[in-house]
């Protein structure tokens, strides 16, 4: 399991984003030398957890439970197949493009080391914007994308450092629970009845998601759908 590249991102004017100033660092580039990583801190104030990588919507990304967004390699290459054009690293704005590495599978909580010093941990996946579909330009990409369920990760920073391409990533952490970047997400989006059963990843989920899932059951407890 490896690093294929850090991918960081600058602000560009464009016209599909509702963010702040109309702008948005989506496209991301894979960076020359180490970055920097660190917590960014709350979400509405820290923006993203690499040195040189802007955030321009702090109202919906950013802050320390998405401090890092992960992407892999295997499913970069499923999506060129099916959309039937290139897509390089960093072309779902992820931060980090990786090799090896099952991140749908990867459970919440779940922590990684990459390279000698850096340490992340798993929070939840990534829900489609409007911004991500305007920038591929693809129709129906949101429900195409959540259908699919295959979203990377966001991640918190657990010990901060520097990365860079071609570094080890090893699993030095995977909780014993049954709950999944993917299951996560689809419990927040398309089967909602999965809601109870993630509460036991605890504080290690997304806040948001932890917040969504306890309002679920206080409303209609740990054993009904709605």
């Amino acid at each position: 399991m490896k690093l294929l590249t850090v991918n960081v991102g600058r602000p560009k004017a464009v016209g599909y984003t509702d963010a702040p100033g109309g702008a948005t660092g989506i496209d991301k580039r894979p960076a020359d030398g180490p970055v920097r990583v660190t917590d960014p801190g709350p979400k509405g104030r820290g923006g993203s957890g690499l040195a040189g990588d802007t955030v321009c919507d702090l109202r919906h990304h950013g802050g320390s439970d998405q401090a890092v967004y992960a992407f892999a390699r295997e499913d970069l290459d499923y999506w060129e197949r099916e959309l039937g054009r290139p897509l390089a690293n960093g072309a779902f704005g992820e931060n980090l493009t990786t090799l090896g590495l099952d991140i749908t599978g990867a459970k919440i909580g779940e922590r990684w080391r990459i390279g000698s010093e850096v340490v992340l941990e798993t929070t939840s996946g990534r829900i489609p914007c409007r911004t991500f579909q305007g920038w591929l330009g693809e129709t129906g990409w949101l429900k195409r994308f959540t259908r699919q369920a295959v979203t990377g990760a966001y991640l918190r920073v657990i010990t901060p450092g520097e990365i860079r391409a071609g570094d080890a990533i090893e699993i030095i952490h995977r909780p014993a629970h049954e709950v999944t970047v993917s299951m996560a997400f689809r419990a927040v989006t398309t089967e909602r009845e999965l809601l109870p059963r993630i509460l036991v990843a605890g504080e290690a989920l997304h806040a948001e998601k932890l917040r969504t899932a306890r309002e679920y059951v206080a409303r209609y407890g740990a054993g009904t759908t709605a």
